[in-house]
C-alpha cells in the first residue's frame, strides 16, 4: 500500500516542482522571464560608464580635453602655401569636425616669414592631422621643431554642472505646478514668478557652460607654428655681413667721436695731474733730498 501511495504522489510533485518560481522554462503569458528581469536591474544608469572597476561597482565616465601644438619650420616659400593647404583640408571637414578659430601670416622680407594656425577638431580628424604632418614637412623640405600634447580633465566640471543642472530643472517644474494648481494672492504669485524666472536664467546658464565643456571634450585644440628656414647661402643668412659693411664708415665715426670726447673729458685732469707732479718734482723733492743726512 505504501508504494502504491507514493506513485499517486508523484504526479503531484512533478506539477509542484514544474511551477516553482526558480524553474525558468515557465513564465506566465505578458511577463518577463525572471533572467530578463534581473538584466534590466543590472543596467547602468546614463551618468555612470559601461565599464565595471574589479570589484564589480560602477566607474564614472571621465572626460578629457585635449590641447595639441605643432612647429614646422619650412623654406619660405612654402610657409603660405602649407598654410592654406591646412585651412583648406579643415574647411573641407565641415565645421561639425573641424572649425578654425584663427590663422595670420606675416613676411618680414623675401627670405623671412612666420604664421599661425589654431583650430578645434575632433580627436578622428586631429589624429590624422598629426599622423601625416611630419612627412609633409619633409616633403616641402622642412622639418618638424616640436610636438606637444596637454590633456585637462573636465571630470569634476562636468559632472557637477550636470548635477546643478537636473537640480535646477527639477525646481523648475515644481515651480510652474505651483503656479497652475495654487493660485494664491498677488504677493505669492509674484514672489514664485520672480523665482522662476531666476531658476530660468540658471538653467541657460548652466546648459551653456555645459555645452562648452562638452564642446572642448568632444573637438580638442590644435596650434600649428610656422617658421622660416634659412638657406646658408640665401640673401638673409648674408645679411649681418653686408650691415656691417654698410654701417662701417657710421661705426668708425662713432667711435672716433667716443675717443674725442674722452679726451676732452680727461684732458682737464691730465694737466692738473701733470701741474702736481712738477711741483713734486721740482720744489718738494728737493728738500726732502737735501733733509736727509747722507745727502
Amino acid at each position: 500500500m505504501l508504494w502504491k501511495s507514493a506513485l499517486a504522489a508523484l504526479p503531484l510533485v512533478l506539477v509542484t516542482a514544474c511551477g516553482a518560481p526558480g524553474d525558468r522554462s515557465y513564465s506566465s503569458p505578458g511577463a518577463p522571464a525572471p533572467a530578463e528581469i534581473t538584466m534590466k536591474m543590472a543596467e547602468p544608469s546614463y551618468e555612470a560608464a559601461r565599464d565595471t572597476a574589479g570589484g564589480g561597482a560602477p566607474v564614472a565616465e571621465q572626460y578629457i580635453a585635449y590641447a595639441h601644438s605643432v612647429g614646422m619650420r619650412l623654406p619660405v616659400k612654402a610657409i603660405e602655401p602649407t598654410l592654406q593647404g591646412h585651412i583648406a583640408a579643415c574647411n573641407a571637414a565641415g565645421p561639425s569636425v573641424c572649425i578654425v578659430t584663427n590663422s595670420w601670416l606675416n613676411a618680414y622680407s623675401e627670405d623671412s616669414a612666420s604664421a599661425s594656425l589654431n583650430l578645434r577638431a575632433t580627436p578622428a580628424w586631429i589624429d590624422t592631422f598629426l599622423s601625416g604632418v611630419e612627412a609633409e614637412a619633409i616633403a616641402a623640405k622642412g622639418e618638424i621643431t616640436n610636438r606637444q600634447t596637454t590633456a585637462e580633465d573636465l571630470t569634476v566640471s562636468i559632472i557637477d554642472t550636470g548635477a546643478r543642472l537636473k537640480a535646477q530643472q527639477t525646481l523648475q517644474e515644481r515651480l510652474q505646478k505651483l503656479l497652475a494648481e495654487r493660485p494664491g494672492e498677488l504677493g505669492e504669485l509674484l514672489e514664485t514668478e520672480r523665482e522662476l524666472a531666476r531658476v530660468n536664467g540658471e538653467i541657460d546658464s548652466l546648459k551653456s557652460s555645459l555645452a562648452a565643456l562638452r564642446q572642448r571634450v568632444d573637438m580638442s585644440q590644435l596650434s600649428v607654428s610656422y617658421e622660416t628656414k634659412i638657406n646658408p647661402v640665401s640673401q638673409g643668412a648674408l645679411q649681418p655681413l653686408g650691415e656691417a659693411f654698410g654701417n662701417f664708415f657710421y661705426n668708425l665715426a662713432s667711435a672716433i667721436a667716443a675717443v674725442v670726447t674722452a679726451f676732452a673729458v680727461g684732458l682737464p685732469w691730465l694737466l692738473l695731474l701733470g701741474a702736481l707732479l712738477w711741483i713734486w718734482l721740482r720744489l718738494i723733492w728737493p728738500r726732502i733730498r737735501r733733509k736727509k743726512p747722507g745727502a
